[in-house]
């Protein structure tokens, strides 16, 4: 096997010491409401640069506990699509 094979699976990417999707995530989802509640409410963004550093904290804990929630993550949208079954049967059957 290569190395950087073994390496990306040992040490899946971060940033700032947080597992990558979810820090992405974060500030994906914090970003656009800093600007809204500057721009609606007249809001200091301290307030968000604060909230954007705690949940980061939180994130890069549960990074440490979970180093591959990244991977887990897109492999549950990977796997939470429905499917359309020839038979009327409960639940999500994969086989077309």
């Amino acid at each position: 096997m290569r190395e950087m094979i073994l390496k990306a699976v040992a040490n899946p990417p971060k940033i700032f010491w947080g597992p990558f999707l979810p820090v992405l995530m974060n500030f994906g989802l914090q970003a656009p409401f800093l600007f809204i509640f500057i721009g609606a409410f007249n809001v200091n963004p301290l307030f968000f640069l604060v909230s954007v550093i705690l949940v980061h904290i939180g994130l890069v804990f549960l990074g440490a506990k979970e180093p591959h929630i990244s991977t887990m993550i897109r492999a549950f949208g990977q796997t939470n699509l429905t499917s359309k079954n020839l038979y009327k049967v409960k639940g999500n059957k994969f086989a077309p």
